[in-house]
């Protein structure tokens, strides 16, 4: 019985301290006042202010914009990639499947810096292009990671098998392989559009002035000035509570989902 509470005890004490910090600000999200520590009236002002910012909902758009083109791409070519991997020679595999881990065992500054000087040394200016190449660096091996697993839990006969009954290469492919490995293919795309959300190194190394992320507006606003007003700074609790519920959201539906599939089977 003791140890039953202590292990209560210490789970909640760990969603106590990881979860704390986001439900603070998401308490103060309803505060009419702009400063943490002070409490005033009940208020949907911080909100309001969210979606009446121009500049912030370009932010947005531009973060979104950016994440799921870089997702679909590093899906595609990370896809590409494991499945070429896993077909190759045990050598080769095993030779790039070192070189493919380096982004992610590297710092991601080095990582950034590389980009940068590579731009600069090629001659390509900073846009919206060189954004995405320096998304996708660091999204695709994640791709990869996802896809490799579930080619290896796949029956390897079947693509031969499509093969010995006709089937062209392109087709068994795409009819045999791809539908095998779909849930390491979704897991290696969420996986990419986190990362992209989530990234500000990369991103402040590889975009244009005039292009701004929910990372790089918030490092901005919080140690630039470029957010001239204390209403403006506060505008951001309600976002990151918009962005936590919708998260949670999409975890509980996921878990109650795979709950009812496992019921019914």
């Amino acid at each position: 019985m003791i140890k039953k509470y202590l292990k209560a005890f210490y789970i909640g004490l760990v969603l106590l301290l990881l979860y704390a910090p986001i439900l603070l600000l998401a308490a103060y999200s309803f505060n009419e006042v702009d400063l943490i520590g002070t409490w005033g009236s009940f208020s949907f002002k911080h909100y309001a202010a969210l979606f009446t910012d121009s500049a912030i909902l370009s932010m947005i758009g531009n973060t979104l914009l950016l994440a799921l083109v870089a997702a679909i791409l590093s899906t595609v070519l990370g896809t590409a990639g494991a499945l070429g991997m896993f077909y190759c020679k045990k050598r080769t595999k095993a030779a790039i499947s070192g070189v493919s881990q380096i982004p992610i065992i590297n710092a991601e500054i080095v990582t950034a810096l590389a980009l940068a000087i590579t731009f600069v040394t090629v001659g390509i200016e900073k846009s919206f292009f060189t954004l995405v190449v320096g998304h996708m660096v660091i999204c695709t091996p994640f791709v990869v990671l996802s896809v490799i697993p579930k080619l290896k839990q796949m029956d390897g006969s079947l693509y031969e098998a499509a093969l010995d009954l006709g089937a062209s290469p392109a087709k068994a492919l795409f009819k045999v392989v791809l539908p095998q490995i779909i849930p390491g293919i979704i897991s290696g795309f969420m996986l990419a559009i986190t990362l992209s959300l989530d990234d500000y190194i990369v991103t402040s190394y590889c975009k244009p002035s005039s292009f701004n992320t929910i990372s790089t507006y918030v490092y901005n606003a919080t140690t630039k000035g470029n957010a001239h007003t204390a209403e403006t700074l506060s505008s951001f609790w309600a976002l990151t509570t918009i962005i936590f519920v919708i998260i949670l959201a999409i975890v509980l539906v996921a878990n109650l989902s795979g709950r009812k599939k496992k019921e019914d089977k």
